[in-house]
């Protein structure tokens, strides 16, 4: 039996044929170059935000140093607290407890 080829114009199965590979090639590259684009948008998206996270470092002032801890009173020799002593010893010299001597030797003695 003889081989039937047809000659001329394709058929109606050709022509579905050829349309279905032709759109389908037509999405296969569009869905590429929108991937492409994506991509490339992303990317100028990224190096954008980084610039505006470099710009932003670079005029944030930096932070203040912490406060310096208030200077506490030295306590005198031994831990005890001169004027509270001094207040004392005249508080007995005004009582009579102790004389102008002993209250300045006791005086003489606490400020070193």
């Amino acid at each position: 039996m003889p081989l039937l080829r047809r000659f001329g114009r394709p058929g109606l199965i050709g022509m579905a044929a050829r349309t279905a590979v032709v759109a389908g090639t037509a999405t296969a590259v569009s869905g590429g170059v929108m991937r492409h684009q994506q991509r490339k948008a992303d990317e100028k998206y990224e190096a954008q935000q980084y610039e505006m996270q470099q710009q932003a470092a670079m005029y944030q002032a930096p932070p203040p140093p912490p406060p310096a801890p208030a200077p506490a009173a030295a306590p005198a020799a031994g831990g005890t607290d001169v004027v509270a002593e001094l207040q004392q010893l005249a508080t007995l010299k005004e009582q009579g407890v102790l004389s102008d001597a002993e209250f300045e030797a006791a005086k003489a003695k606490l400020l070193g």
